[in-house]
């Protein structure tokens, strides 16, 4: 999947996963009870900082804060713009 915006900087697009539509139980969540997801594959990666290179790369899982990034919508797909720094984790 190609986008057509670039982060500068130590930004990084990140694509939010599908939040959850039922518990382990079986019961199916409203969308007005469903959680904001916090985990999201990365899709591109600025420059980094000088003298900090960039230690994400597009492609991989990662978890981030609850309220990290800013949301905005590309070509009809939802997307969020954070910092390196509000990523908490790389998921293998």
């Amino acid at each position: 999947m190609s986008v057509k915006i670039k982060p500068i900087a130590d930004r990084v697009l990140v694509q939010a996963t599908a939040a959850e539509e039922k518990t382990a139980g079986g019961i199916i969540i409203p969308d007005t009870a469903k959680e904001k997801p916090q985990k999201g594959k990365v899709i591109a990666v600025g420059n980094g900082k000088k003298d900090e290179p960039m230690t994400v790369k597009a492609g991989q899982t990662v978890l981030y804060g609850k309220y990290s990034g800013t949301e905005i919508n590309i070509e009809g797909t939802d997307y969020l713009i954070m910092r390196e720094s509000d990523i908490l984790a790389i998921i293998d």
